[in-house]
């Protein structure tokens, strides 16, 4: 979970080194890679379903906010024990992805031994989350309805699987968080997410207040609810897998909000997508 306040003590380097550091990582990365895009991908046959399509643990925090209710400020507070699985927000959206794209389901079909599932789950998770899924068949998860049933029974299998948090620290979109975000910028964004699920396209979000970093975590956009005012977007956020998380575009300031979570004392977000193509 990368959605922790960095500039705590224990953090390395200063905010402009971190920032360096991310930049550096992903432009090495961009060598690396292929030029896939979700730019022609056709509509997805069925909808994310928050309760069948997400992880059932959850990227444990190493920090707490609350409002303090004497003096009403906001306060955070660390965790005790420090908590084993952290800073894989970046992670779980990308396989959550994976799965929604590349997996299917067959409940009905014996279950395998432990092997051969791990075999089945590595060949998702081995699939380009920025490539089309339709040009590739699906991988067969046999015994199990959903990747909340699978994650819930094999939570130990998954975490292995899915990798460490190094991940989310070299995810080849950082470079973006260095760059202004004008409300232009943010204006266009939230039309293209709005856009991309109504193709049927779940677009993963990186969330971020560069240079401050108070947050700078991901979600997976799962819907979309427009109004006079605000467009209200549905996510995924693997930090609670319990509800879906509102990330709200305003019309008249052109700029993404998030509420006060338990990870963040709410307020204004730079949002943009990642795993869309070979820039991100």
């Amino acid at each position: 979970m990368l959605c922790r306040r960095l500039e705590r003590r224990g953090t390395v380097g200063t905010p402009l080194q971190q920032a360096g550091i991310a930049l550096l990582l992903s432009l090495l990365l961009l060598g690396t890679t292929g030029c896939a895009t979700t730019a022609n991908r056709p509509a997805a046959e069925r909808r994310f379903v928050m309760e069948e399509d997400s992880f059932a643990y959850a990227n444990e925090l190493l920090w707490d906010y609350r409002v303090d209710p004497g003096t009403g400020r906001v306060v955070t507070e660390s965790r005790e024990p420090k908590p084993e699985f952290h800073h894989q927000c970046f992670v779980m959206a990308r396989a959550a992805r994976q799965f929604f794209d590349f997996a299917e389901f067959a409940p009905g079909a014996p279950r395998p031994d432990e092997a051969v599932l791990r075999d089945q789950i590595e060949k998702v998770l081995e699939r380009d989350p920025r490539s089309d899924p339709a040009r590739r068949g699906r991988v067969v998860i046999p015994g199990y309805a959903s990747l909340r049933e699978l994650s819930r029974e094999q939570e130990a299998l998954l975490k292995d699987a899915c990798g460490g948090s190094w991940q989310s620290f070299v995810q080849r979109g950082h470079w973006r968080i260095v760059l202004p975000f004008s409300g232009r910028h943010q204006a266009r964004m939230a039309t293209r997410l709005r856009a991309e699920l109504d193709r049927g396209i779940v677009p993963a979000i990186h969330l971020v207040r560069f240079p401050q970093l108070t947050i700078n975590h991901a979600m997976l956009v799962i819907d979309v609810e427009e109004g006079p005012e605000e467009i209200r977007f549905i996510c995924y956020d693997p930090n609670d897998p319990a509800a879906p998380r509102v990330v709200s575009y305003r019309k008249e300031d052109r700029r993404f909000h998030l509420p006060m979570t338990n990870y963040f004392p709410g307020g204004r977000v730079n949002v943009f997508e990642v795993y869309r193509n070979w820039l991100y």
